[in-house]
């Protein structure tokens, strides 16, 4: 158990126990310890709820209490410290975000993923914080749109909304974050019936610091838009797998020239494989399963000599497998089935060292 009498360390500044063995409850006794400006108890067995008695410490700036068993919900008396960075991620935590921890002006990092929360999110976010640097509040329980304000909060670098209940658009102003690294909004119900959801994407392209977007899992309906090429080309991750996107791959797609991963399985594409993907030589990942792709599989897939996986399966492809493929000599996985594909298999790709051909 965390001692209690550390209360009499009255000129105590930090306190930093991450990465322990304590077991038992957050004493409340630590909420005596009023100079008292960096508190970390993550990654321990800690249980029970958050003391309200932390709310007492005035100057307090860091509070991290990640990976340990904490339940019941997060205190509204926390609004009276001056935090900064908050990291109760990974508990078991529940309720609503208290409408106090908005008022904390000199917030840069609002970390609460994987817990129960619930509720909508402020509408005002971007005013309540306006140094805001990461926010990240996956794997929760929160509903109603993401508000449109959060375009807003010109500092922002990284958003996490991963595996909640967001529904609506994605807010289309992305674009003005001019510091925006990364995006990840996968697992959500987001979209509506209009057609255009993935607006946003326009956006996006004035981001030039930006490398990692992810919409995967939700209902984004509409045609990829073709700006998605002037993307920074510090951009390495795409994953917008199983949405309602249609028409075709965008050409130019190819300038994203440091992409790695790119992931569009479970969509509507049509039309052909784009043969100038071969510029992507740094591609790991390929996925295009599950979509309505026709014509022949481009030879110049073969330029692709680091990719460890190809998916294609389940589209409407036609012709014979190219034997160029083979130059793939980092391939583990390729995936060919339920296309209309004829002809051999290449000897070059057979003696690839595959886990997986299909």
């Amino acid at each position: 158990m965390i001692p209690t009498n550390l209360t009499n360390c009255l000129e105590l500044r930090e306190l930093n126990l991450i990465d322990n063995k304590f077991e038992g409850k957050i004493p409340k006794e630590l909420g005596s310890l009023s100079k008292l400006t960096a508190l970390g108890l993550s990654s321990n067995n800690l249980t029970g709820k958050i003391p309200t008695s932390l709310g007492n410490l005035s100057s307090l700036n860091r509070l991290s209490t990640a990976f340990n068993t904490l339940e019941g919900s997060i205190p509204e008396e926390l609004g009276r410290t001056r935090i900064g960075f908050i990291q109760l991620g990974f508990n078991r935590l529940t309720g609503r975000i208290p409408s106090s921890l908005y008022n904390l002006s000199n917030m840069r990092y609002f970390l609460l993923g994987t817990n129960q929360l619930e509720g909508s999110l402020s509408q005002d976010m971007s005013v309540a914080f306006p140094h805001l640097l990461q926010l990240d509040l996956s794997k929760n329980r929160f509903t109603r749109p993401v508000p449109v304000s959060l375009s807003n909060a010109s500092m922002l670098q990284y958003i996490y909304l991963i595996a909640n209940r967001f529904t609506g658009q994605v807010p289309p102003n992305l674009g003005r974050l001019q510091n925006l690294r990364a995006i990840n909004m996968a697992e959500n119900h987001l979209g509506s019936s209009r057609g255009d959801d993935l607006r946003f994407i326009d956006s996006l392209a004035n981001c030039t610091h930006f490398q990692r977007m992810a919409f995967s899992n939700n209902f984004l309906r509409g045609p990829l838009a073709s700006t998605i090429a002037n993307f920074s080309t510090q951009l390495f991750w795409i994953d917008l797998e199983f949405n309602q996107i249609h028409e075709t791959i965008p050409s130019g797609i190819e300038n994203l020239v440091n992409l790695t991963y790119l992931d569009l399985d479970g969509n509507q594409l049509n039309g052909s494989i784009p043969s100038n993907i071969r510029r992507l030589y740094k591609m790991q990942e390929l996925g295009l399963y599950g979509n309505r792709l026709s014509g022949r599989i481009p030879s110049s897939l073969g330029n692709l000599t680091i990719s460890n996986l190809i998916d294609l399966s389940s589209n409407d492809l036609t012709g014979d497998i190219p034997s160029n493929l083979g130059a793939c000599q980092n391939l583990l996985e390729l995936y060919l089935s339920d296309n209309n594909l004829n002809g051999s298999i290449p000897n070059d790709i057979m003696s690839l060292s595959l886990w997986t051909f299909n």
